[in-house]
């Protein structure tokens, strides 16, 4: 019917946008794994950590500290950003020279240990993020024809969007822009025409840190909360990684996107594909299915879509 079929445009509508938005957040993360890892030729396995972290910076300023959000917003962004400076600079910088895989492993730790702080402040109560919307209460939406569009998810897209286009901008015009890009291909070449490579690998840390902190908000803002397995949402932008490829920032984002439409679409559509098909997927099939995607695409792409082929493997 008639009816029928404009509830199912609205559902699509709907799944299609949450998808885009969630991958737009997946893709701050992804971008700070593919940028430390052209960098330095290391995965960091602490990105999801600083997910979390920022986004305790920001519900410890907004709601203990009670300053107002935008105040406690820019603040927790740039004390991550220099967290990830502090941390390259004392773990990291150290490590230079050392085998890849010893340097991966530390980022773990790394993550270990940041996890395990912030868990310990975090106790068995959800942290609540702030709201920037207090005017509209519940951090407030809109019905659009009929779909319901989140402020915090418009807010997410669009910012996601703005983040990324300013980063384009900056690798492409900007001085350090332009010696991070010229790191990322040849470190002793890089050396050779006098960049300095501590420098930007400092730097790297710290933009990594800020997205981590942008995507640690918007993942665990609204009534999703802070919680002892937040970092577990962050943790899917690895997928979205080894999707695009791991020196692929254009690949990072395609990979983020195919992950939250992805997950979205399984999550409005499971019971349907259930009842047509007869089968049972499970509770939360719709976290399982990016990694079964990944799997998918590395069968048939085993670099990524837009990775390189050399690009060496932790």
């Amino acid at each position: 019917s008639a009816a029928s079929d404009v509830y199912k445009r609205q559902i699509f509508l709907q799944a299609t946008f949450e998808g885009l938005s969630l991958g737009a957040v997946y893709s701050l993360v992804a971008i700070g794994f593919v940028l430390i890892f052209r960098a330095t030729d290391v995965l960091s396995f602490a990105q999801p950590a600083m997910v979390v972290v920022g986004a305790g910076f920001i519900s410890y300023f907004a709601t203990q500290i009670g300053i107002p959000f935008i105040f406690a917003f820019i603040i927790g962004i740039i004390l991550t950003g220099l967290l990830g400076f502090i941390l390259e600079r004392t773990f990291l910088r150290p490590m230079v020279g050392e085998p890849v895989f010893s340097v991966a492993v530390l980022t773990i730790g790394i993550d270990i240990l940041l996890r395990v702080v912030l868990d310990n402040w975090i106790g068995i109560n959800p942290k609540y993020m702030g709201d920037p919307f207090p005017s509209y209460g519940n951090f407030g939406s809109l019905n659009i024809g009929g779909l319901t569009v989140k402020y915090l998810e418009v807010t997410a897209l669009i910012t996601s969007l703005v983040l990324i286009s300013i980063l384009s901008v900056f690798f492409k015009r900007s001085k350090y822009g332009v010696a991070m890009r010229a790191t990322s291909l040849d470190q002793e070449a890089a050396l050779a025409q006098g960049i300095n490579v501590g420098r930007v690998f400092g730097l790297v840390w710290f933009i990594a840190g800020l997205l981590a902190a942008f995507a640690g908000f918007f993942i665990t803002g609204g009534f999703n909360t802070l919680t002892n397995t937040s970092f577990i949402s962050a943790l899917r932008a690895l997928p979205a990684v080894v999707i695009g490829g791991l020196d692929s920032i254009t690949g990072a984002i395609i990979g983020s996107l195919i992950i939250g439409l992805t997950q979205a679409y399984v999550g409005y559509y499971q019971f349907d594909i259930e009842s047509a098909y007869n089968i049972k997927l499970g509770n939360g099939f719709s976290i399982v299915a990016p990694y079964l995607i990944m799997f998918v695409i590395l069968l048939v792409k085993p670099h990524g879509l837009f990775g390189t082929e050399e690009v060496e493997r932790v």
